[in-house]
């Protein structure tokens, strides 16, 4: 059902769509109900009638269907768990200590790998990632 150019398309009309939703077009959502009626000064969003932010997602609608992915969907899909650590400012990534999980996992090997090293399946959620998750454009 989704040969040929239908994926891309479906895709590209998702992302010509999306907006992404997080703590600051929450506050900003906020402000703008204060705006138009000041007596909702220092309500929290439930009283002021909006939803409850929960966390950052991308929101967007393909054939008028709404769409929302957010971190845990993500983590769904790629069969990761939603939560870890992010360390920013890893100075030499040569000699990180999550190189021997990265190529482990990808190559099944502690040495590096290449491209062409790559199970299939790796090389497609690697093409995944690149044009889908990652657009350039």
């Amino acid at each position: 059902m989704l040969n040929g150019p239908t994926y891309e398309n479906l895709v590209k009309h998702l992302w010509v769509r999306a907006s992404v939703y997080d703590k600051h077009a929450a506050k900003l959502e906020e402000s703008e109900k204060v705006l138009i009626d000041p007596f909702l000064e220092g309500e929290t969003r439930e009283e002021m009638g909006l939803e409850p932010f929960v966390d950052t997602e991308i929101g967007s609608s393909i054939m008028g269907v709404p769409v929302f992915i957010n971190q845990e969907i993500i983590a769904y899909v790629i069969g990761r768990a939603s939560k870890g650590n992010f360390k920013d400012g890893v100075d030499n990534n040569k000699k990180s200590p999550w190189n021997d999980v990265v190529n482990e996992t990808m190559f099944n090997s502690k040495k590096k790998g290449s491209y062409n090293n790559l199970s299939m399946e790796k090389k497609m959620m690697l093409k995944i990632q690149n044009e889908n998750l990652l657009p350039k454009g």
